[in-house]
């Protein structure tokens, strides 16, 4: 049975489908979207995400600085409480901050930093070459309690930026969304917590944790409108029980983009002492461009002897609707009438006639051994550049023609086809000559591989751009066109974009042979901080490339409930982080950065938050830094990591 289904992924049937199914998306190069499907061990991985799984754990404040007039310049005055006997923030400005700085302590001890600052330091704030210039502040064996800082400068001195304060890491705020309906015209609530950790590790929270004494919201708009909404404590605001230490508060989206929503809480922590935390969200909001028409899913069998199905779902969308990202999966009964688990089914998908389609292969039917009634369950169409949810149904009648494949579940295998359906012909894929390993930069970056270490190599330059996933991927598919086969070696987001093509699109990677056929390094997976942190920093002055939602925490963790665990087995990566120099020592990457994130960190993507799990963990090394311009060298220089990857690198 299994040899004579080979035969139907043949050129001439895989045109077919693909032509009947498949879609350009981006002018000058033919994208062509898989057919996916997956076995039913995938499911909890890929349902979509629980909000509470994308949680800010933070333990530093963004504070906006503004100066006003004062007699001789600019001044401008701030509470800031010291935990722990050291003080270290950075001051962030388009023109670097050029301020005097003093602090006040809590019995009136005026301290000059330029004298009594343990180090002060330039550095920068961003990702990639978005960049925002800051001046980093270090202040040792202060009494802690309530200081104040003095900002003065001259009139000519910038008037706005920002203050990053750090503090302890031992106590944090957890802030995360309530819901992930971000459809224009949709109530969004956040919430915000106190966590600990005591000395047994142990992790605290609610009044274990400390006391919040004040929270406060803050979004900013797509437009650029500011709104501030009081948090509360009642029960009656999305925060749990009344008193119970969860905080609540919600905004209305009434327009699409990006919303990027700042909570602030003062407070005491589980030491009596005062503590300040931000956490910035950055939050996508689409317009419902489509609905479901209907209640019931009904597959057609294709013409050919060739056991694959198209499912249609009914939906209503405008004549011009673009492509989604779809998820589903497929449930049957036994003999017995007990509920039976088939396989999950999705893709890359584009409304036509009022339906789209999802092709499905017979033998998940026959392997699960599932029979009438059908059903889809968790069904999700998505916006393919945010992952937000546009339409869902958690169950629909799902009418299966009668099915050809004999087979028993036994003897069957799955293959290429069962999970990504039929191969394009090569006129669909438009294919290239020859083979070649890309070497892909990340978000906001110009080329960063030193293409003399790698043989058979071409580079990837899409300069300073932001993109989402789905839009570097095709990026990379045209300049892929070129050739006929393909390995990538790829960098920070590059990574990621990477597997977002082989995962929905037929392309070169997926004719390459060799050991690695995608290898990263310094991908932020499951997203950083720094993403929702910078988008705040660029809602007051604007900064670099703009806001990538998938690079954050909430938008990565949506972004991968999309990608199997068959193709995350075909990313090797590579994590990296500033050389550790001993417990007492402020070892960092970038000084500003080292401000909000957690070691270890190579000053842009936390080491926990770099792990890509179902892929193949390559190591992580010490004394190598995300990018050129931090303490330790780039990690994308490092000549032997180079050479093992371009001597396995598929081509």
């Amino acid at each position: 049975m299994q040899k004579h289904l080979t035969h139907y992924a043949g050129r001439t049937l895989g045109l077919s489908i693909a032509l009947a199914l498949g879609v350009t998306f981006t002018a000058g190069a033919q994208i062509v979207p898989k057919q996916l499907a997956g076995p039913p061990s995938d499911f909890a991985d890929m349902r979509a995400i629980d909000p509470v799984e994308a949680t800010i754990h933070s333990h530093s404040a963004l504070l906006p600085v503004s100066l006003m007039e004062k007699k001789g310049g600019l001044g401008w005055t701030s509470a800031l409480p010291v935990e722990d006997n050291v003080l270290r923030f950075a001051l962030l400005a388009p023109g670097g901050a050029p301020w005097d700085v003093a602090l006040v302590g809590p019995s009136g001890q005026k301290l000059r930093a330029d004298v009594t600052a343990k180090s002060a330091r330039d550095s920068s704030f961003g990702l990639g070459d978005a960049q925002v210039p800051a001046r980093m502040y270090t202040f040792g064996n202060l009494a802690t309690g309530s200081w104040k800082i003095d900002l003065s400068g001259s009139a000519k001195a910038a008037s706005q930026g920002y203050l990053l304060l750090e503090g302890s890491p031992s106590t944090e705020l957890a802030s995360y969304a309530t819901h992930t309906r971000q459809l224009v015209g949709q109530r969004m609530g956040l919430t915000a917590q106190l966590t600990a950790i005591d000395a047994s590790e142990k992790a605290l929270t609610g009044a274990a944790a400390g006391r919040i004494e004040r929270a406060t919201m803050e979004v900013t708009t797509p437009s650029g409108k500011i709104e501030s909404h009081a948090m509360f404590d009642d029960g009656q605001h999305e925060d749990g029980a009344a008193g119970d230490g969860l905080f609540g508060a919600a905004f209305s989206a009434g327009e699409a983009g990006n919303y990027v929503a700042q909570v602030v809480i003062e407070g005491i922590d589980r030491h009596g002492n005062r503590v300040l935390r931000t956490a910035e969200h950055l939050l996508p909001f689409v317009q419902p461009t489509l609905s479901l028409a209907g209640s019931r899913a009904t597959a057609v069998a294709a013409k050919s002897a060739t056991p694959r199905l198209t499912i249609h779902i009914p939906v209503t969308a405008p004549k011009n609707a673009s492509h989604y990202r779809s998820y589903a999966e497929v449930w049957g009964r036994d003999a017995r009438g007990n509920e039976v688990p088939v396989a999950w089914v999705g893709g890359m998908v584009t409304p036509d006639a009022g339906k789209f389609g999802l092709g499905f292969d017979e033998r998940w039917v026959a392997k699960s051994g599932a029979q009438a009634p059908f059903e889809l369950r968790n069904l999700r169409i998505e916006d393919p550049d945010t992952s937000v949810t546009i339409a869902s149904a958690d169950r629909m009648a799902l009418s299966l023609p009668t099915l050809r494949v004999r087979a028993k579940a036994g003897d069957i295998v799955i293959d290429e086809m069962m999970t990504m359906g039929p191969r394009p012909a090569e006129a669909v894929q438009a294919k290239g000559v020859g083979k070649r390993l890309l070497l892909v930069h990340g978000y906001c970056s110009g080329g960063v591989w030193p293409a003399s270490q790698f043989t058979t190599a071409s580079t990837f330059l899409d300069a300073n751009q932001n993109r989402s996933h789905d839009v570097f991927a095709q990026k990379i598919k045209a300049f892929g066109n070129t050739w006929n086969s393909y390995g990538v070696v790829a960098h920070s987001q590059g990574g990621a974009a990477s597997l977002h093509l082989y995962t929905y699109y037929w392309s070169g990677l997926d004719n390459a042979t060799g050991s690695r056929l995608i290898q990263s390094v310094g991908t932020p997976y499951q997203g950083t901080n720094l993403a929702g942190i910078l988008a705040k920093l660029g809602s007051w002055f604007g900064v670099g490339c703009g806001n990538n939602a998938n690079l954050s925490y909430s938008g990565a963790a949506a972004w991968l409930k999309g990608i199997p665990t068959a193709n995350r087995a075909k990313v090797n990566y590579y994590t990296t982080s500033f050389k550790f120099t001993n417990w007492y020592t402020n070892d960092y990457c970038n000084a500003a950065t080292d401000l909000v994130l957690d070691d270890p960190e190579d000053g842009t993507t936390e080491k926990v938050y770099g792990q890509l799990p179902g892929a193949v963990n390559r190591g992580h090394v010490e004394g190598q830094c995300h990018t050129s311009g931090m303490r330790d060298p780039a990690q994308y220089l490092n000549a032997s990591r180079n050479a093992t990857m371009n001597a396995n690198a598929a081509r």
